[in-house]
């Protein structure tokens, strides 16, 4: 299904100014009068609201750094509901070569109304403290005290860089209205960027132009926006970062008396790549390889059966320890020793390996879901974080990610799912669209008695295939007890003995009893019961009043399959059974059927939905709406059974 491609606009080729006057770099005097509001002007439910925002990269003509200013002024309505802000988080990255960014100039307050005056609390050092993310990234933290409903907000911080390839990318469009926000690029002429703007939203003030700034000439970028509405967030998006506003930028070029460019294509940066001691230098160590190649495909005939064998090899040896990236950490040697390593410490060593076999293997370089589309306008590798290989076969690429204990060929983790990566083959790059054409199944599965007395017991089981496999295994790795507690709490029903797993072929299964004393009504000799018990669809997920702005992804097509088989007491007959009912669009791309059949003494109803393709354009939004509609009143059916006389 074709997809929806953001649009990306190189603002390098405008060269205009907004006609209104507009500082930038001004921030407004502290006003004690926003302590005093009560709520937001442009949202009167939301929890915060951004006063001022600036967002400031400029170069440091004395050391070469990337300059990184921020100022953020906030103001808190309900402190509750506004979480995020409580805490500021600034990452800190450093290279291998011990090139590293560093946080300077940091002030923080906390203003507050006490007697009708503004009381600050200034953010004491003691509360900052440091995470190691990775080996690369350091999360610098700080906790901001005192702060109550109609408290506002004050920082300003500073981060030196290093790295001028990479400007950071800036989310203009927050979750938080904003009255006021700018980014501001100030760059020397002889250090030239590609500024990338998407979204849709066009900022009230922009100035692109050359002008003097410390006695030498500059090109400035300056996008100032007022009154932003908080994002609209919608459910069945797999990562709305990729539908707001946001501008980032690239170098493009330098000329120190020579120029110098920066600006890439896939295929160059595929030869940087080969030449990277922690990437191609890495796939020449094929010795590490070698010697384990032909007892794993000892006896196997076809690619695909060696391919297999290896890459299931591959992924029960090694153990990922969670850290992504295109490039080796500690190399792989060290991986053959610790049995653990990065991501592309694990999937370039089964590259190595499905070459060793006479395999046509490649790295593919992707950017995970929650990082982002590739930018397909302004290729760099700055914006992929992850690599996993292909197999060239007769009609496309089979692709592996041994990242995963329950991946198979084609079957990867949700994250690699986005849309796109770029094929870095030794003789060309290429850019492939990637599609999840593996269906995922979700088996729900009740079998329960009623009792005499109008409770009732039983088993319930929920078994995933699939994407969804992994990641429901994603969420029980993260927490086994909030997964396993969380079944009580969306059923309200009191399950013992949860049990999750993996099986042997892949796929998550939780299993578990359970008892309930309120899921019938005895009203005389009759009792009345939804013979779906607590699967039935209490909610319809597509119930989006405004007109549907985005995509709807599911990460993989799948079947979900409810079945409920469940034993009538002895003594009692069902007064009506459920009405069955079916129903599929045209294209049968969505397809919906209720079935209810009586066996003897016991009652058999088998929901079933399902989606042919991982996603969907908006347009389809409707038929979910009133499909999913027709689900929730089939499964809010109930039914009388009444005692024979």
């Amino acid at each position: 299904m074709k997809k929806n491609l953001l649009t990306a606009f190189c603002f390098g080729i405008l060269i205009s100014v907004n006609g209104q006057k507009h500082e930038f770099l001004d921030p407004p005097k502290f006003d004690n009068a926003d302590l005093s509001k009560a709520k937001s002007a442009l949202d009167e439910n939301a929890p915060a609201e951004i006063l001022y925002k600036s967002v400031h990269f400029d170069i440091d003509t004395s050391t070469g750094d990337l300059r990184k200013k921020v100022f953020y002024r906030v103001k808190i309505y309900d402190k509750d509901k506004a979480e995020d802000w409580l805490n500021l988080e600034i990452p800190l990255y450093k290279n291998a070569h011990g090139d590293e960014e560093a946080l300077n100039k940091m002030k923080a307050f906390v203003y507050n109304l006490e007697n009708g005056a503004a009381v600050a609390t200034k953010v004491d050092k003691s509360s900052k403290y440091k995470s190691k993310e990775s080996k690369y990234t350091t999360i610098t933290k700080f906790a901001f005290p005192n702060v109550k409903n109609g408290s506002i907000i004050e920082y300003q911080y500073e981060v030196l860089s290093p790295f001028l390839y990479s400007v950071p990318q800036v989310v203009i469009e927050s979750d938080t209205p904003a009255l006021y926000t700018e980014y501001i690029l100030d760059s020397p002429s002889h250090i030239a960027y590609n500024v990338n703007y998407t979204g849709s939203l066009t900022p009230k003030y922009r100035m692109v132009e050359e002008k003097t700034m410390y006695g030498m000439p500059f090109k400035t970028y300056r996008f100032g926006y007022e009154n932003l509405k908080g994002f609209k967030s919608e459910k069945f998006v797999k990562n709305d970062r990729n539908y707001r506003t946001k501008v980032s930028a690239e170098l493009h070029s330098t000329n120190f008396g020579q120029v110098k460019m920066y600006s890439s294509s896939w295929e160059e940066i595929k030869e940087k790549l080969y030449k990277d001691d922690d990437f191609g230098e890495e796939l020449k160590k094929t010795k590490l390889a070698k010697e384990l190649v032909p007892s794993i495909i000892s006896g196997l005939h076809s690619d695909t059966e060696k391919a297999d064998a290896i890459f299931n090899y591959v992924k029960n040896t090694f153990t990922w320890n969670k850290d992504r990236g295109i490039y080796t950490e500690d190399g792989i040697k060290k991986l053959l020793e610790t049995k653990t390593g990065n991501a592309a410490e694990i999937n370039l060593f089964l590259i190595m390996m499905l070459r060793e076999a006479g395999i046509k293997a490649d790295p593919l370089a992707i950017s995970t879901v929650d990082n982002g589309v590739i930018n397909l306008i302004s290729p760099s590798i700055v914006g992929m974080n992850f690599v996993i290989a292909a197999v060239k076969i007769k009609d496309g690429y089979s692709l592996y990610d041994a990242t995963s204990k329950q991946a198979s060929a084609n079957n990867l983790p949700p994250r690699d799912w986005n849309q796109y990566g770029v094929l870095m083959a030794k003789e060309k790059a290429t850019l492939i669209e990637m599609g999840n054409a593996t269906t995922s199944f979700n088996y729900l599965t009740t079998e329960a008695k009623i009792n005499e007395d109008g409770s009732i017991s039983g088993t319930y089981s929920d078994k995933d295939t699939g994407s969804y496999a992994m990641f429901v295994k994603e969420s029980y790795d993260e927490n086994a007890e909030k997964y396993k507690k969380q079944y009580k709490e969306n059923f309200a029903i009191d399950f013992t003995g949860i049990d999750s797993k993996i099986l042997e072929n892949g796929d998550f299964e939780s299993t578990m009893k359970f008892t309930s004393d309120n899921m019938v009504d005895k009203v005389g000799k009759k009792m009345i019961i939804n013979p779906m018990l607590f699967l039935g669809k209490n909610s319809n997920e597509f119930d989006q009043i405004d007109e549907r702005k985005y995509q709807i992804d599911f990460i993989s097509s799948f079947t979900k399959v409810k079945k409920v088989i469940l034993e009538i007491p002895e003594g009692y007959i069902i007064e009506a059974m459920p009405k069955s009912k079916k129903i599929v669009t045209d294209d049968k791309e969505i397809e919906y059927s209720y079935i209810a059949e009586q066996k003897g003494n016991k009652l058999e109803i088998i929901s079933t939905t399902k989606i042919a393709s991982p996603d969907y354009p908006k347009e389809y939004y409707p038929a979910f709406k009133q499909i999913w509609g027709t689900a929730s009143k089939s499964e809010n059916q109930v039914i009388s059974l009444i005692r024979k006389s």
